[in-house]
């Protein structure tokens, strides 16, 4: 028996399959959006979106978004995703998506943008901090890349709370929401590593993110607008892949010892700034805890499960300098703080209650040369009876650490007992340079009470 077949060649004629060059999505009526367009985040106030048939620019209609206050029940802030409900957009023909504007009083807006649908945000772009006073206003945000945007239904999103306010409730409008082509969004300038130069010692086996992912742009009104870009946008490059290599995402891996340089594209520009990975070979981790989870409390570890902790950096302001570069090797997590002076891990929400605790447990490791001067501080503080910081009845127990008790490049363990009078309202762990110490790097790991 015998069988054949054959294949139908594209001819001329034919037609890939396209997308609607749709540009408005909210022009005192939603534009082909869909039904179930308007998708709230999980911890936002839900009901925070409405339409307002009085307000709107040069019209009487607009989005209203009505930002709750800082206690409200329901939620703290506002925030949700417009999903185009339906065929996605081909958006290839814009470089900028537009909005009017205005609020109840003078705010700024966290976050603010498009490309972020719940299915991947793989062309998310957001501007940061976008101020609104009570007049209309128009605000612009390029995209970085409009041939990327094939097929893109996250149209618009936002975030805003009331960190601003001291807490207080307000309204903001949005009209005339739009992607446009506009002869006034120029001279695009992608960056990575926010445009720096920056050089970081590693190890094998450690995975490391390129961040600072941004580009500015020149507007027609002669400011420049600076957004927060998506990995997809970019092309990302190793210098020596033999010592580390980068995908897409701009996840690295470490491979071995030497030095490889990651640098950028996007589109056909070459971005400002790199990542210097220099790689010292195999990392030592720490001894893995032995003892049984039900004599432990964790705060940082990859070995039990850990309390639910506020910030393992809270980038206090003014004063602090410290900031986080965390890694993970073979999947163990490790806190690096860099710029170091002083920083502090919060579980306020909530408080630890250590109180049939004894002990405390620190892994820690100072990289390259022990300071002459090293001397370190930690210091346990319990917020009393009322659980408030600063409320009048806290204790702290303070733990001191001298430059004998550490060597570089490796891990030494700090056991201490718990001698707090009371524990069982436990916020905060501190840890200062004290008495002029010029320590700036070291990394924790295995932060744990325990009895």
């Amino acid at each position: 028996m015998f069988t054949s077949s054959c294949e139908r060649d594209l001819s001329d004629d034919a037609t890939l399959a396209t997308f609607p060059k749709t540009g408005e999505i909210y022009t005192d009526s939603f534009v082909s959006m869909g039904s179930d367009f308007y998708l709230p985040f999980a911890d936002s106030k839900p009901d925070a979106f409405s339409i307002d048939n009085e307000e709107g620019y040069q019209s009487n209609s607009s989005i209203r978004i009505d930002v709750p206050n800082a206690v409200d029940p329901n939620g703290n802030y506002a925030g949700a995703i417009f999903r185009v409900d339906g065929a996605p957009r081909d958006l290839t023909g814009f470089n900028a998506l537009t909005f009017w504007v205005k609020a109840s009083r003078g705010v700024s807006i966290d976050a603010i943008g498009f490309g972020q649908d719940f299915l991947g945000d793989k062309y998310q772009v957001t501007a940061n901090n976008v101020n609104v006073d009570t007049n209309w206003s128009q605000v612009t945000i390029p995209i970085p890349d409009a041939s990327k945007l094939i097929e893109e239904r996250g149209a618009f999103w936002y975030a805003m709370g009331t960190q601003g306010t001291g807490g207080s409730a307000y309204i903001v409008w949005f009209d005339e929401i739009k992607f446009v082509n506009l002869a006034t969004v120029a001279q695009p300038r992608p960056a990575i590593s926010n445009g720096n130069d920056i050089v970081t010692n590693s190890f094998t086996g450690v995975n490391l993110l390129v961040s600072g992912l941004i580009e500015t742009f020149s507007l027609g009104s002669g400011a420049d607008q600076v957004v927060t870009v998506a990995p997809n946008y970019y092309n990302f490059t190793s210098s020596d892949e033999s010592v580390a290599t980068v995908d897409d995402l701009g996840n690295i891996t470490v491979n071995a010892a030497g030095t490889t340089t990651i640098t950028a594209t996007l589109g056909s520009l070459n971005a400002a700034g790199s990542l210097t990975i220099n790689s010292q070979g195999a990392f030592q981790l720490p001894p893995a805890p032995t003892l049984d989870a039900s004599r432990v409390i964790s705060i940082f570890s990859d070995v039990y499960t850990n309390v639910p902790v506020d910030y393992y950096n809270g980038f206090w302001l003014p004063g602090s300098s410290t900031g986080s570069a965390d890694f993970s090797v073979n999947g163990d997590n490790i806190l690096n703080y860099t710029d170091f002076n002083y920083v502090g891990t919060q579980t306020g929400n909530p408080l630890t209650d250590a109180s049939n605790m004894t002990m405390i447990h620190f892994d820690m490791y100072v990289p390259g040369v022990i300071p002459p001067n090293f001397d370190f501080l930690i210091s346990i503080e319990d917020w009393g009876a009322n659980g408030i910081d600063n409320g009048g009845d806290d204790t702290r127990q303070q733990i001191f650490v001298r430059r004998n008790q550490v060597v570089a490049d490796t891990w030494i363990s700090i056991d201490a007992p718990l001698t707090l009078v009371n524990k069982n309202n436990i916020g905060l762990i501190i840890y200062e340079n004290i008495n002029g110490s010029s320590l700036r790097n070291f990394y924790l790991d295995n932060v744990y009470y325990y009895n």
